[in-house]
Protein backbone atom coordinates (compact mmCIF):
# COMPACT_ATOMS: atom_id res chain seq x y z
CA UNK A 1 0.00 0.00 0.00
CA UNK A 2 2.99 2.72 0.90
CA UNK A 3 4.68 2.45 -2.58
CA UNK A 4 0.95 2.25 -4.48
CA UNK A 5 -0.28 5.62 -2.55
CA UNK A 6 3.52 6.89 -2.62
CA UNK A 7 3.31 5.95 -6.44
CA UNK A 8 -0.43 7.53 -7.07
CA UNK A 9 0.62 10.94 -5.18
CA UNK A 10 3.89 11.93 -6.14
CA UNK A 11 2.43 13.88 -9.06
CA UNK A 12 0.81 15.75 -6.58
CA UNK A 13 4.20 16.47 -4.08
CA UNK A 14 2.68 14.77 -1.86
CA UNK A 15 5.47 11.78 0.31
CA UNK A 16 4.24 8.46 1.50
CA UNK A 17 5.84 6.46 3.96
CA UNK A 18 5.18 3.99 6.50
CA UNK A 19 6.77 3.85 10.09
CA UNK A 20 6.77 0.49 11.91
CA UNK A 21 8.03 1.33 15.67
CA UNK A 22 8.22 -1.83 16.96
CA UNK A 23 7.92 -2.49 20.66
CA UNK A 24 7.40 1.35 22.34
CA UNK A 25 7.24 1.38 25.66
CA UNK A 26 3.73 3.39 26.04
CA UNK A 27 2.55 1.88 29.54
CA UNK A 28 0.38 -0.95 28.20
CA UNK A 29 2.46 -4.29 28.54
CA UNK A 30 2.86 -5.79 32.29
CA UNK A 31 6.06 -6.63 33.95
CA UNK A 32 7.10 -9.90 32.76
CA UNK A 33 5.66 -9.21 28.81
CA UNK A 34 8.46 -5.89 29.06
CA UNK A 35 11.42 -7.82 30.60
CA UNK A 36 10.53 -10.26 27.76
CA UNK A 37 10.68 -8.38 25.11
CA UNK A 38 13.26 -6.16 26.40
CA UNK A 39 15.78 -9.04 26.29
CA UNK A 40 14.54 -9.49 22.31
CA UNK A 41 15.99 -5.48 21.43
CA UNK A 42 20.28 -5.08 21.86
CA UNK A 43 20.03 -2.09 23.66
CA UNK A 44 17.81 -3.96 26.45
CA UNK A 45 15.38 -1.40 26.31
CA UNK A 46 11.63 -1.04 24.47
CA UNK A 47 11.58 2.27 22.04
CA UNK A 48 9.92 5.36 23.55
CA UNK A 49 7.08 7.40 22.68
CA UNK A 50 9.32 10.11 21.72
CA UNK A 51 11.72 8.57 19.77
CA UNK A 52 9.34 7.71 17.21
CA UNK A 53 7.87 11.04 17.30
CA UNK A 54 11.37 12.31 16.43
CA UNK A 55 11.09 10.10 13.00
CA UNK A 56 7.92 11.48 12.02
CA UNK A 57 8.81 14.55 12.43
CA UNK A 58 11.63 14.32 10.14
CA UNK A 59 9.60 12.62 7.69
CA UNK A 60 7.39 15.49 7.82
CA UNK A 61 9.80 17.85 7.82
CA UNK A 62 11.38 19.66 4.21
CA UNK A 63 14.75 17.71 5.01
CA UNK A 64 12.75 14.52 4.20
CA UNK A 65 11.02 15.61 1.14
CA UNK A 66 13.40 12.98 -1.16
CA UNK A 67 12.26 9.91 0.99
CA UNK A 68 9.08 8.01 -0.53
CA UNK A 69 7.43 4.45 -0.68
CA UNK A 70 9.47 3.61 1.95
CA UNK A 71 8.77 0.99 4.61
CA UNK A 72 10.80 2.18 8.01
CA UNK A 73 11.68 -0.86 10.38
CA UNK A 74 12.66 2.14 13.68
CA UNK A 75 12.62 -0.95 16.24
CA UNK A 76 15.82 -1.29 17.38
CA UNK A 77 16.68 -4.26 15.98
CA UNK A 78 14.26 -6.55 17.32
CA UNK A 79 14.81 -9.83 17.33
CA UNK A 80 11.27 -11.62 17.36
CA UNK A 81 12.28 -15.16 17.85
CA UNK A 82 15.04 -15.46 20.89
CA UNK A 83 16.03 -18.40 21.69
Amino acid sequence: MTLSLADALADRGITVNTVNPGPVDTGWAGEELARQVGRALPAGRWGRPEEVAGLVRWLASDEAGWITGQVINFEGGFRRWVK
